[in-house]
């Protein structure tokens, strides 16, 4: 056996779980198909709020003591009131705000290098396939490169187009939705960003008449004193049928932000002079929208006696516009945890036991949070019904 526990996968669903098994002494290994942390250019930010609290107890307090270094902004405490606002986004009126205790807005590269620390980590490991022993005890995993690597335990944390999903259920990709978005992160001058940063220091969203929805924040503003130097992350969603999704899928990063620049003139600051400021030679990115829900019936899985279960978005993919996909991560990592030292103590509750009943609540819980975030997507992308959607009747609250 070379570790307990192997982790396909080194987001932040995979590393935090690393970080929980090494702090209860149980040996794992965690498999990244990238060649380093930083293999790829692109960055983002996400959430934290309601599962603050697990993910403290996961990392240990050393590590939650730099949790604020990680944020988009290391330099602003977080509050333990705020509220994320919502506008018109055509006029700049306020519709709606969803008031958040303690929301943590982290940059990914740097919190994924807080996790990494300490963590057994194999870059360059790409997974082909799994073999099971008879007796019902290990699991093999073989990689790209040749390598074979046995555990009592496969976990995949490999993300939404999850290599481990594939194994366990055959081609299981997630459903694609009518909705698409173009992001864009950019620096500006000092005068513009001060401007655009007027609107809301960290974050702020937009819900268009034309059945648009949009958000505008902070990716880094580590230096406090150089406005010029922060890095600003914004999107603009819409509706967009598959075969449109598909007559697109060949375009340049160019015909992206163009169309995202026409659709930006009928908004509201900061959208309007944020991107009639940007140059047109700025790459962006387009993301199509998706789902997984670990409930339906034909996405159940064999987890081969306890040996092989999936976590964070490898088991669940949700819509973002509701800001849940972290929070219900960090809970998958946390049950799971305690699914994994359960197996592991007095002897009563096998390992078999433990994880089938782990994915029982991790996919009744994620499952139930899936649909609404689809719904929620739906609905803030229709002006008639966006005040009836997930997160204006409920916020970001656990569902």
């Amino acid at each position: 056996m070379d570790a307990e526990i192997l982790i396909i996968g080194a987001g932040a669903t995979g590393l935090a779980l690393a970080q929980g098994l090494r702090r209860a002494g149980i040996s794992c290994i965690v498999f990244e198909r990238d060649d380093g942390l930083f293999a790829r250019s692109r960055d983002w930010n996400f959430a934290v709020h309601w599962s603050a609290d697990a993910l403290r107890a996961i990392i240990g307090d050393e590590a939650w003591s730099k949790i604020q270094t990680v944020q988009v902004d290391p330099n602003t405490p977080t509050k333990h009131m705020d509220g994320l606002k919502f506008l018109n986004a055509a006029t700049g009126e306020l519709v709606n705000e969803a008031k958040i205790d303690y929301f943590y807005r982290l940059k990914r590269s740097a919190f994924r290098e807080l996790l990494a620390d300490g963590v057994d980590l194999r870059f360059g490991k790409r997974l082909e396939s799994v073999n099971f022993s008879e007796d019902g005890e290990w699991a093999t995993a073989k990689f790209a490169d040749g390598s074979n690597v046995t555990g009592r335990m496969i976990v995949g944390a490999d993300g939404p187009k999850s290599v481990v999903r594939d194994l366990l259920l055959g081609a299981s990709r997630p459903t694609r939705i009518p909705y698409v978005a173009t992001f864009v992160q950019a620096q500006f001058t000092r005068e513009q960003a001060l401007f655009l940063r007027s609107f809301h220091p960290l974050y702020l969203a937009g819900v268009h008449p034309d059945n648009m929805f949009a958000f505008f924040g902070m990716q880094d503003a580590s230096d406090a004193e150089k406005p010029e130097t922060w890095t600003f992350f914004f999107y603009i969603s819409y509706h967009s049928s598959l075969e449109e999704q598909d007559q697109a899928a060949d375009w340049t990063s160019r015909q992206y932000l163009d169309v995202l620049k026409e659709r930006a003139k009928t908004f509201c600051d900061p959208w309007k002079s944020a991107l009639e400021w940007v140059s047109e030679d700025l790459p962006v990115w387009h993301s199509t929208f998706s789902d997984w829900d670990p409930s339906v019936p034909e996405h159940k899985w064999d987890n081969r006696n306890g040996r092989m279960t999936l976590a964070g978005d490898a088991a669940h993919v949700m819509t973002v516009q509701r800001g849940q996909g972290l929070n219900h991560a960090i809970t998958d990592v946390s049950q799971l945890l305690e699914a994994i030292t359960k197996s592991r103590g007095d002897g009563t509750t096998n390992q078999a036991t433990a994880i089938s009943d782990y994915e029982a609540r991790m996919t009744e819980r994620s499952g139930e949070e899936v649909r609404q975030c689809t719904i929620n997507t739906k609905m803030l992308h229709d002006w008639a019904s966006f005040q009836n959607s997930p997160v204006m009747k409920k916020g970001l609250k656990k569902d």
